[in-house]
């Protein structure tokens, strides 16, 4: 109903979070993420309201519906806070519920609450919410006698100072994914641009269609803008739509990067937009980290915010959690990211949902021209900046395994941190030179001999220098040519008759299920010594090995047990029903060894200059004027 609320108080306030529940398939199979009830939740259409269906309870206190008020407290300027209610039908009762950071359910507030009359027409109601010491967040709980129809329900924010001006610029980047896109779009208009809320007069949507396949005249709106664009990867498109939201009138404050491939609900939007109205100076700067959540499985949080580790990989700062589960949702408001990983200051929050000012842009420059993998850590970690995280903020994104790519994680993710590391001082506590060692070694323990070379690709033409990876359309060639270089995955169907083909006439597909797939044999002493010697019989003590093993596409899968004296390794990608057979080539492995010594007494020779080169480029590839040209602008 309102955005900027006062009712006669001294303090002003900000309607701040709806009450949200939705109609898709996540919502109905995670219902629990929304409300937890003993009567169904329906949708009547009769009377367009959500029906609370019955005689019985129902707990908002959920991931979308608690109100974050120690997080509030802590990041804006917030003072107190309201719940605003427009109920009709049976009689109800309304109860105040909160969690200390040791709740495993709900406190009820019995002396604080509201009793609700019966009525055929919608009336309001407004409850002070109390904030007992030690409150971690807050919500509410519906008893009703009977059905209950709710209306425009919401928290409000009492706030002591003055409300920022927001001009607010989602930017996506996308190719070929147009029916995620166009789900998005609708989802815009619908929930943002056509809510009467305040947002929808400060907010641009751009999309950056690297694809080209996107219908831009029936898709532009007044403040959805599409623009087709060369293909340059995700860091491309970002930047893209970095310098858009810098350069539209009016002028963009902040930019939401968010992935094409995700699901969302625009409540998350709506609440980033409101939470940075209302921001404190402290956190006026700060990078708003929205939550992958597993679009597969629904109340599953894979990551809100990641940083580096010491051996060179991308890792969560958080536990995974299950956000139907009352103690996880108060844990998510409570987790301290360890010390030694803030200290380290290799934190980064990922461009699947990630609200940034633009002033930060401008003060630190644009992200590095690496195409995919990277950019988003890289400039993460160069900003440094405080990370802010909230329940019912974030995205569904496909899990990491079921998206695995080789050239991606073996080409793209090598060479781009070796990038970022030598440009920009990224990770400075990261050893990616022995992460290289450990995925080269890894693969060919696993026979995985094109993935071994597209790592040695990788650091070859790292060594090529900035002139190389930063040229225009450099970053497309290389990109595909590692997908053309990486192992080839066949359909099952394919996959057993080519089996069958080198003698293996007892693997069926039909047979195999994911518990084999993912299991592994226990070792002997002897035999860990033997495989760490040896990389699987492929050194010093060579053998042809003999039968085969079924294990994970995965590339950090390591199934030492499974694998070690076979002569083939059958590779699944269950869930794309895909895979391919490795067959043992102790020469090929000689040759990818010898190479990648070659490479390392190359890289020790030229290394000072090459470093020097990079720190000299940092300029040039982070400006402006670099990335319109680079871009055709």
């Amino acid at each position: 109903m309102y955005d900027n609320i006062d009712k006669g108080g001294s303090m002003p306030a900000l309607k701040f979070a709806n009450i949200l529940l939705e109609q898709n398939e996540r919502s109905m199979s995670y219902p629990s993420l929304y409300c937890k009830s003993t009567e169904p939740v329906i949708f009547n259409k009769n009377e367009q309201a959500w029906e609370l269906s019955g005689q019985g309870d129902f707990d908002f206190t959920t991931y979308f519906n608690s109100l974050s008020v120690e997080k509030l407290m802590r990041y804006t300027n917030a003072e107190g806070f309201r719940l605003h209610l427009e109920l009709k039908g049976s009689a109800a009762k309304v109860l105040q519920t909160y969690a200390d950071a040791f709740a495993s359910h709900p406190i009820l507030m019995e002396d604080n609450c509201i009793e609700v009359a019966p009525s055929d027409d919608f009336y309001e109601y407004e409850l002070d919410i109390q904030v007992p010491n030690g409150s971690v967040l807050t919500g509410f709980k519906i008893e009703t006698t009977g059905s209950l129809f709710l209306g425009n329900c919401y928290y409000i924010v009492n706030h002591s100072s003055p409300q920022k001006n927001v001009e607010l610029v989602l930017a996506t980047t996308t190719f070929k994914k147009e029916s995620f896109i166009k789900h998005n779009i609708s989802l815009v208009n619908q929930s943002i641009l056509s809510s009467g809320e305040d947002i929808a007069n400060h907010f641009n949507m751009h999309v950056v269609d690297n694809g080209r396949t996107l219908d831009v005249e029936k898709l532009t709106t007044e403040h959805i803008h599409i623009h087709p664009n060369n293909n340059v990867g995700g860091a491309g498109g970002f930047t893209y739509g970095m310098i858009l939201a810098m350069e539209q009138q009016p002028k963009a404050t902040h930019i939401l990067l968010m992935d094409d491939d995700v699901a969302v609900s625009p409540e998350s939007i709506k609440r980033t937009y409101n939470l940075l109205k209302i921001l404190n100076d402290e956190y006026k700067n700060a990078f708003i980290s929205g939550a992958m959540l597993n679009y597969e499985v629904g109340d599953e949080q894979w990551e809100d915010t990641g940083y580096m580790t010491e051996r060179g990989t991308f890792a969560p700062a958080k536990p995974g959690l299950r956000l139907t589960k009352f103690e996880d949702i108060v844990y998510n408001e409570t987790f301290w990211v360890p010390k030694e990983i803030r200290k380290s200051g290799q934190r980064y929050a990922a461009w699947w949902y990630c609200c940034m000012p633009i002033e930060v842009i401008e003060k630190n420059g644009l992200p590095l021209p690496v195409f995919v993998r990277c950019d988003d850590a890289e400039y993460g970690v160069r900003c440094k900046p405080h990370f802010i995280t909230m329940n019912g903020l974030g995205i569904w994104h496909m899990s990491f395994h079921v998206r695995y790519n080789a050239a991606v994680e073996r080409y793209q993710t090598t060479r781009n941190t070796l990038i970022a590391q030598h440009t920009t001082g990224f990770a400075p506590h990261s050893d990616f030179f022995a992460e290289l060692r450990n995925n080269i070694r890894l693969e060919l323990k696993k026979f995985g001999y094109e993935n071994a070379e597209l790592c040695l690709d990788a650091f070859e033409d790292f060594m090529k220098g900035p002139e190389f990876y930063s040229a225009q359309g450099m970053a497309e060639k290389t990109f595909m040519d590692a997908n053309k270089n990486k192992e080839k995955l066949i359909p099952f169907d394919q996959l057993e008759k080519a089996a069958h083909a080198i003698g293996l006439t007892d693997f069926h597909i039909r047979d195999i299920e994911r518990h084999l797939i993912d299991s592994d044999k226990p070792r002997t002493f002897i035999q860990r010594a033997s495989d760490l010697i040896t990389d699987n019989n492929q050194h010093r003590i060579v053998s042809d090995g003999e039968g085969y093993a079924v294990i994970p596409v995965l590339g950090w899968a390591y199934p030492a047990g499974a694998i070690r004296g076979k002569k083939y390794l059958i590779v699944i990608d269950w869930y794309n029903r895909m895979g391919a057979i490795r067959t043992r080539d102790n020469n090929r492995y000689s040759v990818i060894k010898r190479r990648y010594k070659e490479d390392l007494k190359k890289y020790k020779q030229i290394k000072n200059d090459l470093s020097a080169r990079y720190s000299q480029s940092r300029e040039t590839v982070t400006s402006l004027e670099y990335w319109k040209s680079y871009l055709n602008i």
